[in-house]
């Protein structure tokens, strides 16, 4: 997607939001009828149709309601398969993953949610070929392979010690704050390191549930406008986490809240 696409999308759900939610009237304005036919473009309706559905505000407003439910259907689609991909990609059922991503992609419309899905597929491919082979992949995710790896050791599987494997977990493991002679000790022998794997793929699980966790009590807190609850959530984040890319994310969204203006 690009960036006049994203721009597009945002203005859209702006809009949306206006007319479906706060009840403003929908006026067919230029600006109004070139933000619908970006919008129907997106999620793949025929320019045929689009044109004389912006021919009324009765067709125009149905177009709307169109787009938004493409959207949100693409949006849980994508959320729910993500989940079931996960899970069976856990277990080691790869062909059942993929089958999860394949109907995903069939039913799909939305260029942009099929762009997604096909990311997925890829994605899976390159993990169950570094489960299957124990070989690291120099272009892939760094966490992707950890992930995998650590699912080949959990599955009885065999871990070569190369080099690569070696110079692969040296550049990774800071991460995961976890220090360069704990990284060397582990990877001496076979045990060690399967072990370091294990810790690092650790690290990331509780980490990002911490972390969602927190995000979901920020959003509950601000909903209620309790802003110095929301800051206790990602200051108790703080405390305890201590993979850098989590303690960045929480201290972002704690940088924000305390530029919201407190409540008179």
């Amino acid at each position: 997607m690009t960036d006049e696409e994203r721009l597009v999308w945002r203005r859209f759900e702006q809009l949306e939001q206006r007319v479906l939610v706060q009840g403003e009237a929908l006026e067919l304005s230029d600006e109004t009828r070139a933000l619908l036919s970006g919008g129907a473009r997106l999620v793949d309706l025929s320019p045929e149709g689009t044109e004389d559905s912006l021919r009324g505000v009765s067709t125009a407003a149905t177009l709307l309601r169109e787009i938004g439910r493409r959207i949100r259907d693409g949006s849980l689609r994508l959320g729910k398969v993500d989940s079931q991909v996960d899970a069976l990609r856990d277990k080691g059922d790869f062909a059942g993953a993929r089958k999860v991503l394949e109907e995903a992609l069939s039913a799909e419309v939305v260029p942009h949610y099929r762009e997604q899905l096909e990311i997925r597929l890829d994605y899976l491919a390159t993990f169950e070929t570094i489960f299957l082979t124990g070989q690291v992949e120099q272009d892939f995710h760094p966490w992707g392979q950890i992930r995998a790896l650590a699912l080949r050791v959990q599955w009885g599987k065999t871990l070569e010690l190369r080099d690569d494997l070696r110079d692969f977990l040296r550049r990774t493991a800071p991460t995961v704050a976890i220090g360069e002679a704990e990284t060397e000790e582990s990877l001496r022998t076979v045990e060690g390191t399967e072990a370091l794997l294990a810790v690092m793929l650790k690290r990331m699980d509780d980490g990002k549930q911490r972390l969602s966790q927190a995000l979901h009590q920020v959003i509950r807190c601000q909903e209620t406008g309790d802003l110095d609850g929301a800051r206790h959530q990602l200051r108790a984040v703080l405390a305890v986490e201590i993979v850098p890319q989590y303690r960045r994310m929480a201290e972002e969204n704690l940088r924000r809240l305390n530029e919201l203006p407190s409540a008179s």
